[in-house]
């Protein structure tokens, strides 16, 4: 899920710019995940393949519970929670059949995803390995083919599936292959008997495909006749298409989606479209700054955000036109967002800092202790749960002395209301085992999985974190 930006995507980089003088959104955004193909190139000779993918927690929020009960039932929670499981992604015997070197290679965790008891582990390289929790063993790789590296993953709960997204050394690696397999069929061990998805696309780069879960809608672009069209993502049958060779960008928000077209000296042409059926429910033009880059245009629900280099944000409001300016000073352009559909908030992501906003402009929540551990933001390390009170990243342990070269970080769950830290999981909180039996061994164990963490996941079901790493290992935290 390369996401350039908002969901589901897989490809494109965040924040690069699009020539037109309107930059890529940051990539990340609820409900949704995005994946861009890459240009042709030769992986023949590489280790790994880039990870563009910006993972996206699949998210349809609400927030109903009492906020005071909200935050007992969270300290409860993750109240003891401890190391009890190790995964191991490679396993040289099981990678035997591939024919890319780079395959056989041990990489780091790039993307986790638990749904039905099996967690899928997708590392750097393009190997996906499936683990059962119920028997704590390689159930299978998804990898069906020999050559083939995968990019993405997205788990359709509409039917039960999970979607790979790959490229192929046959194809150069060029062009972007959407797969479905039933849950119950990786259970079996048989991820081969899944089908595949949008053949009739031409997902070559720039082209794309995008995933929004909240919806229940798959966007597809290709390049190659600049076409978008939408899917169902409970059948995959197409809804309707968009033709238009000045859409520079198409942004997706619950019920709506708003097309960005070339931009114009002085203002930039926009359309608001019904998700369903494609019906134009506004068009206008919004005023810019002559001569300055758009840092971003983003669309939640009828609000408008729009930022330029060195100018104020503006939330507009789509239905009245009334405008409301944050000043430059307060509000500095983030590397990524996550937004919070129900609360009607959204989540800013900077310099390691996270800070929470609502849109007439306030900030909400400064989280206290919450400095995420990757300057990058790297996406892959949050999760934000589905009652959309709390948030749960890898961050810096400030008990350990950052002066020295030391890897290994935190666990941290923090309130999204309140900004509070309401647990915590260390390498001092954090034991192998409840008995009083713990040797260095397995302090040693705690320490090694709380280092370097590339990929993070919470399954709320189970109420348990999977964590992966640079090595390709998976960890279980669970109590």
């Amino acid at each position: 899920m390369n996401a350039t930006f908002g969901g589901s995507s897989t490809g494109g980089g965040g924040g690069n710019s699009t020539g037109s003088g309107i930059r890529r959104p940051p990539p990340y955004c609820g409900g949704r995940r995005r994946v861009v193909a890459t240009k042709k190139r030769d992986f023949t000779n590489c280790l790994s393949v880039n990870n563009t993918v910006k993972k996206l927690q699949r998210r349809e929020l609400s927030s109903k519970r009492h906020r005071s009960l909200s935050i007992t039932n969270s300290a409860h929670r993750f109240k003891n929670i401890h190391l009890t499981e190790q995964y191991d992604t490679h396993d040289p015997k099981g990678h035997s059949l591939f024919v890319l070197p780079f395959l056989l290679k041990r990489a780091k965790v790039i993307e986790i995803v638990a749904a039905r008891g099996i967690v899928f582990a997708l590392v750097s390289s393009g190997v996906c390995a499936a683990f059962s929790r119920d028997t704590n063993k390689r159930i299978c790789l998804l990898n069906i083919f020999p050559d083939e590296v995968i990019r993405s993953l997205f788990y359709n709960k509409n039917n039960d599936s999970l979607i790979t997204v790959s490229v192929y050394a046959s194809d150069h690696f060029s062009s972007l292959k959407c797969r479905s397999t039933r849950i119950e069929y990786i259970q079996r061990g048989q991820p081969d008997a899944g089908f595949p998805l949008f053949e009739s696309e031409s997902l070559k780069w720039p082209g794309f495909v995008e995933f929004d879960d909240v919806n229940g809608k798959v966007l597809t672009y290709s390049a190659q006749d600049s076409i978008y069209k939408v899917f169902d993502l409970k059948n995959y049958t197409l809804l309707y298409s968009i033709a238009d060779r000045d859409v520079e960008e198409i942004k997706i928000s619950p019920g709506i989606m708003l097309l960005i077209f070339t931009r114009a000296q002085s203002h930039v042409p926009l359309k608001i479209l019904s998700i369903e059926d494609g019906t134009v429910l506004k068009e206008f033009n919004h005023l810019l700054h002559r001569n300055k880059k758009v840092d971003f245009i983003e669309q939640f629900n009828e609000k408008l955000l729009v930022k330029q280099d060195n100018e104020n944000l503006q939330i507009l409001d789509v239905r009245t036109a009334e405008v409301k300016e944050v000043g430059k000073t307060e509000f500095l352009t983030p590397s990524a967002f996550i937004f919070l559909y129900e609360n009607q908030l959204f989540l800013t992501f900077r310099d390691r800092t996270v800070s929470v906003w609502n849109f007439r402009g306030e900030l909400v929540t400064s989280f206290e202790e919450h400095e995420l551990w990757h300057s990058d933001c790297n996406t892959n390390n949050i999760y934000i749960t589905s009652e959309q009170d709390l948030i749960i990243s890898f961050c810096k342990d400030n008990s350990i002395d950052q002066r020295t070269d030391n890897k290994v970080g935190s666990i941290n769950v923090s309130n999204i209301w309140t900004g509070k830290c309401v647990a915590k999981i260390n390498s001092n909180s954090a034991t192998l085992c409840e008995d009083n039996k713990r040797t260095m061994i397995e302090r040693n164990m705690v320490g090694e999985a709380l280092e370097d963490i590339t990929a993070l996941y919470y399954d709320e079901e189970c109420n348990e974190i999977y964590t992966g790493n640079s090595h390709g290992f998976v960890h279980v935290w669970s109590n």
